[in-house]
């Protein structure tokens, strides 16, 4: 190694002053000669080694089904945190329990809050029970244990508190930000077509608190996800749902000694002596030198975790995180266009025996999520198809779902929401304020359908509801179709309504509860395999395209990192953010939208 880096400071070296190139080109190659050099390079375990889990997650990227490479590419991010694939997560905890090099588990939640989705934390849970079952010791700490870390913690077998730390225990709630007032006060106007009595996205636009039915519906879910956390996190505790539903009546936040006390944690520990803890299990004793531990990322390349078997048939896992828009979407959205085009070269790929479709997304655009949904159906054809839910899959994420061979959930999923809505604005009153006004002539009644500068007339209103009850007839009949159940049963459980994994287990929205890997061995057993390897679509840019396409925004001299919200009022002004970057990605061409409400962001 040491000869190698010698190499890379001559060439660097020889290129700065003989090149004539700019700092940041011969930055950039500087970078690209140690990623290609070190991709051989790979991490050794020791003996006595504990893998470590950071809970420290600052993104909503973390613990999440990023694509092959994500976590690395993170090096080159403006944000300067790291993220792990959640099937990377599971699967180096699942090979650590049978690996003699490993003698432990470390869930370290000191370096910052753990806000993955609860979905995924299930999924992670289920890998830490099954390492737990080796024998092998789990050792949890953090200053303070908020609700979602606790899916995690509560499986470890020494699970320890800060001394003045706290636990969290006080109920999910959800909470929107309604805008009905704001655009009242201001003068922009709104009118909404939907079907389905339950279909609330569009209340935040037009509302000052919940209806009647989404409040209804809230609630219901609400408990289901809370009787789901409930029983997994009394899992491993001399607890049960009911003396921890006690507990959240009755305190909301237990101090460390009171959390001991109700057997919630088993000790209360300073940092110091959870590092001296690790130590004796590792077996080092020099006094200057920390516990042997090893991160999941490395622990994955050092086994070449799912490397082998590249001559297996192959399933092939996608992925379908975010909104759904029209046309080809960005990063942070599914773009119906690109995911269609995907999907089908994975359908025309004689290689691909199976395909599991990955879906975290509250929906969006009707249309793209139909061209999606055409694409799913076309593979059923040829090969099997089986859809993983994970923390969000409703309205339009259900609508791309529902014609799979088979659907999986996790118990906290949020599902259903098979509705429809249109959401119309207007600019008519606040222009009159303003002093503006707008004037036009037209050959025909509805030749200035799209306008804003006025409300819709009733005839225009009746014409787009008949459009809306059209593509809502459409989802009914295709979820019929797809999940085999009666028209009429299936226009019940619609309306817009929004389910738990459970309660779309019981409806048959689902066919079974389970995670990612029990979509895989389903897939495989559709497919009558008995040897397999999986690989995960869209495939991610290499490092070395990353660093060339992020040339321009490269900061030698420090990162700029991304802030997490730590305040109300913070959060607050990001959700509002929130709510208007989803008002600009509505780009469905017929202006139809099969979206999931933002009160289902559970805290």
């Amino acid at each position: 190694m040491r000869s190698f880096l010698k190499s890379v400071l001559a060439s660097f070296t020889a290129l700065l002053l003989f090149s004539g190139l700019g700092i940041v080109s011969l930055t950039a190659v500087f970078v690209l000669l140690i990623a290609s050099a070190s991709k051989d390079v790979r991490p050794e375990i020791e003996a006595n080694t504990v893998l470590t889990i950071d809970l420290s997650i600052p993104s909503q990227d973390a613990l999440m089904e990023l694509r092959p490479g994500e976590a690395q590419q993170q090096l080159l991010s403006e944000q300067d945190t790291a993220s792990l694939s959640l099937r990377l997560v599971t699967g180096a905890i699942a090979q650590a329990a049978s690996d003699p090099n490993i003698v432990g588990l470390y869930l370290d939640g000191t370096q910052g809050a753990f806000v993955t989705g609860l979905a995924n934390a299930l999924e992670v849970r289920r890998a830490i029970d099954t390492f737990r079952a080796s024998g092998k010791p789990i050792i949890a700490y953090d200053r303070d244990w908020s609700e979602r870390a606790l899916v995690l913690g509560t499986a470890a077998t020494e699970l320890a508190i800060d001394p003045l730390g706290t636990v969290e225990l006080n109920g999910l709630r959800s909470e929107s930000l309604f805008l009905g007032g704001a655009f009242e006060k201001y003068g922009i106007g709104v009118q909404v077509v939907r079907v389905g009595d339950y279909k609330s996205a569009v209340e935040p636009l037009t509302r000052k608190d919940f209806s009647p039915e989404n409040r209804e519906q809230t609630t219901v879910v609400l408990k289901d996800l809370w009787c789901s956390f409930l029983t997994t996190i009394a899992a491993h505790r001399s607890l049960d749902a009911t003396a921890l539903q006690a507990m959240t009546d009755k305190t909301g936040l237990l101090i460390a000694e009171e959390a001991v006390r109700q057997k919630v944690v088993d000790r209360v520990a300073y940092t110091d002596e959870i590092e001296t803890r690790l130590k004796e299990l590792t077996e080092v004793t020099e006094a200057d030198e920390s516990f042997r531990q090893i991160d999941p990322e490395a622990y994955a390349q050092a086994i070449q975790l799912y490397e082998d078997d590249r001559e297996a048939a192959e399933i092939a896992v996608i992925y379908a995180r975010g909104a759904i828009v029209d046309g080809e979407g960005d990063g942070e959205q599914i773009g119906g266009d690109q995911l269609a085009k995907e999907l089908r070269d994975l359908r025309l790929d004689d290689d691909v025996k199976a395909v599991v479709l990955r879906v975290d997304s509250p929906g969006g655009s009707a249309t793209a999520s139909e061209v999606i949904k055409r694409e799913v159906a076309l593979i059923s054809e040829t090969k099997p198809i089986v859809v993983s839910m994970g923390n969000v899959a409703a309205s339009g994420g259900y609508w791309i779902s529902m014609v799979a061979d088979e659907i999986i959930a996790e118990p906290n999923t949020i599902t259903g929401s098979i509705g429809v809505f249109g959401v119309l604005f207007n600019l008519e009153q606040i222009a009159t304020n303003n002093g503006a006004s707008w004037d036009g002539v037209q050959t025909a009644p509805f030749a200035n359908l799209e306008t804003v500068s006025r409300p819709k007339t009733a005839a225009e209103l009746a014409l787009i509801q008949k459009l809306i009850d059209r593509i809502y007839t459409q989802f009914v009949s295709e979820v019929a179709k797809g999940r085999n159940l009666p028209e009429a049963k299936v226009r019940e459980i619609a309306r817009g309504r929004v389910w738990s994994g459970t309660a779309a287990l019981n409806n048959g929205l689902v066919d079974q509860l389970g995670g990612l890997d029990t979509a895989i061995a389903s897939a495989a057993k559709r497919a009558k395999l008995d040897e397999w390897h999986v690989e995960e679509y869209p495939r991610t840019k290499t490092l070395e395209e990353k660093i060339i396409e992020r040339l321009e925004g490269i900061h030698l001299f420090g990162s700029r990192r991304a802030a997490t919200p730590s305040t109300a009022i913070e959060r607050e002004w990001q959700r509002l953010q929130t709510e208007l970057a989803d008002l600009a990605s509505f780009n469905d061409p017929i202006g139809a939208y099969t979206r999931l409400p933002q009160s289902f962001e559970i805290d």
